[in-house]
């Protein structure tokens, strides 16, 4: 059995599964782990668990070097603090070279071998010349990585419309496909302003509620089915599969909402 935790790199990087080769470690701690190449920060965002092979875990699986100690949370306050100026400096040099793309970030990774900026644009993008430009300013290895807009919205933050932190940003460790099928299964205003989260696209709840509400959704009756209840027939105007009740027009503008226990045979 391997214990591992997941890590949220970075502010608000991506989130992977790590090793914990033993360290006791809690939701909410710093740590410093193995990265691609060198080291890297991040939070430990959920309780370590047991798994029996590496690979349902996601691929590579690397290890928690450490929990963070002074050094490493001034280390880590330092290079935050100069991401103004790797933005400022990368902006203008974009600018001079008239290149079609939108500066999002930019970051020292823990140990300061390699800055990352990330950007979004409508299409590919030739940066080759202006990794030139920055590998000779800052002399550290550069890398310059296109994002989506879901990605920009991890990376900036902010509320949805539940008054609550993204989940982008809380706990999704992936972006899985979302579709106008999983809001209809929800009986969702088909209203873009209403289903979209900050990045524009359908909210991520929508995917990860989904087979919630389609299980809830089994055995409802279809909204405009007539059916018999104690109070009399009518017929179906809404479904709420998590309450599992039906709001039933009885007729001479009578409404009732009704469990679906209570309801009779249909007609």
């Amino acid at each position: 059995m391997h214990e591992i935790v997941d890590v949220q790199l970075r502010t608000v990087g991506e989130i992977r599964s790590f090793v914990t080769h033993g360290l006791k470690l809690e939701t909410g701690d710093k740590v410093i782990v193995e990265a691609d190449r060198g080291l890297e920060y991040g939070e430990v965002i959920h309780a370590a668990r047991q798994v029996e092979d590496l690979k349902s875990a996601g691929s590579p699986v690397r290890k928690v070097i450490r929990k963070a100690n002074p050094w490493d949370e001034k280390q880590i306050t330092n290079n935050q603090k100069k991401a103004k100026d790797l933005l400022n400096v990368c902006g203008k040099k974009i600018a001079e070279r008239g290149l079609d793309m939108k500066l999002v970030d930019a970051e020292y990774s823990f140990d300061r071998s390699k800055i990352i900026f990330y950007f979004t644009a409508d299409s590919r993008v030739d940066f080759r010349d202006l990794v030139k430009d920055l590998a000779s300013i800052f002399r550290v290895r550069i890398e310059l990585r296109q994002i989506g807009v879901r990605d920009e919205a991890r990376m900036l933050g902010g509320l949805g419309p539940c008054g609550r932190s993204l989940c982008c940003i809380s706990f999704l460790k992936d972006f899985n496909p979302v579709t106008i099928k999983m809001a209809k299964t929800q009986n969702l205003p088909l209203n873009p302003s209403k289903i979209s989260g900050l990045c524009g696209r359908l909210m991520c709840c929508l995917g990860y509620e989904h087979e919630c509400y389609k299980a809830c959704s089994k055995g409802m009756p279809k909204i405009g089915k007539e059916i018999k209840t104690k109070f009399g027939a009518g017929k179906v105007v809404s479904v709420n599969p998590l309450l599992r009740t039906v709001t039933v027009d009885l007729g001479d503008g009578m409404i009732k909402d009704v469990k679906l226990e209570e309801k009779e045979d249909s007609k």
